[in-house]
């Protein structure tokens, strides 16, 4: 009998039998393999979310894992594929959206406004459903979903070779973009407080400063021939990031705005007039993304095991979140859904 973890609210979970659930039409169910543990699962974990995700519920969409049932009407896809979830369903777009599924009015994030990855079986619309080349580490692909955020925000951000990049932030998401942002020919510098995650940079070979000990907007004019850096990566969600990140920034640069700000903060709306700045916002992925991202993995270009700070059984779900919430400096924690 297959299990699913199910979040109760409360900080808890529990782990109990379920049925799989038979794929319907346009519908394929998966063996889920491994899931990461994200950010947005530690908000809903801490009760932040309980009036969106309404408890008690499977959560989870940073998954990979294999195609075990199709549905009626279901093609490209075959029993075994490997595969991974894009957890955006878009079936409530209107023509007024424009075509931008990825964030339309009425876009559902499956894993928070419906049930999730943290089980053995799964089912899901086939058009979320993207097939990973063979042979890809099933482990490594559970990351295709942050490494798809970074992949949009690196395209959105237009990095050319040659140019200044920084990151501010150095969580998963922050490092996953300077090393997409790299990988791209940008020359990359991150800045962060975190004392482990700036030596997690470092030994990713980046230029790794805390802001508070280092004068950041020298740092960029000397890297730079006294222009400032290019494009900052605003990931951190910090004010004081927020209020600063113009100082760093050449004539023209860019700014990607990937961190999420749920009130509004003070920024210098007047360095963008002197320096004619850019502001772009960055939400989630499209289908491109994820498709990068998963070449990316089967490339095998990107030191993607890194990431992996431990993998814990299904069974241990709830040890596994207290355990990350008590220490939040891991880079992946990820949940093995087919261990005993």
């Amino acid at each position: 009998m297959p299990l699913a973890a199910l979040y109760q609210g409360k900080r808890s979970f529990t782990v109990t039998d379920t049925a799989p659930l038979p794929p319907g039409r346009g519908e394929v169910r998966l063996d889920v393999a491994y899931v990461g543990i994200c950010g947005t699962d530690i908000h809903i974990f801490h009760g932040a979310m309980d009036a969106r995700v309404k408890p008690p519920q499977i959560i989870g969409h940073e998954m990979s894992g294999t195609v075990a049932e199709l549905g009626p009407g279901v093609t490209g896809l075959a029993v075994g594929d490997p595969v991974v979830v894009r957890p955006l369903d878009n079936r409530a777009e209107t023509p007024a959206d424009r075509g931008l599924g990825h964030i339309c009015r009425g876009l559902k994030f499956i894993g928070i406004d419906s049930p999730g990855a943290y089980q053995n079986s799964w089912t899901v619309p086939a058009f979320t459903v993207h097939k990973a080349p063979a042979g890809t580490d099933l482990r490594l692909a559970a990351l295709a979903e942050p490494l798809a955020v970074a992949c949009h925000d690196v395209r959105l951000g237009a990095v050319r070779p040659g140019e200044l990049a920084v990151v501010i932030g150095g969580g998963p998401i922050g490092m996953l973009v300077a090393l997409v942002a790299r990988a791209a020919g940008a020359q990359v510098i991150v800045s962060e407080v975190n004392e482990s995650r700036l030596t997690f940079a470092r030994s990713l070979g980046f230029e790794a400063v805390n802001p508070a000990t280092t004068d950041l907007p020298a740092l960029c004019r000397a890297r730079s021939e006294d222009r400032g850096a290019d494009l900052v990566f605003e990931v951190s969600g910090a004010r004081a990031a927020a209020a600063s990140m113009t100082d760093l920034l050449a004539l023209r640069g860019r700014v990607v705005l990937v961190a999420i700000y749920p009130k509004p903060v003070e920024l210098n709306l007047f360095q963008f007039f002197w320096k004619e700045l850019k502001l772009v916002g960055a939400r989630v992925y499209e289908p491109e993304d994820y498709e990068k991202a998963l070449r990316l993995i089967a490339e095998k270009s990107l030191p993607l095991e890194r990431f992996v700070t431990r993998v814990e059984p299904l069974a241990r779900i709830q040890q596994a979140f207290e355990q990350l919430d008590a220490h939040p400096d891991a880079m992946k924690v990820l949940i093995d859904c087919r261990a005993a």
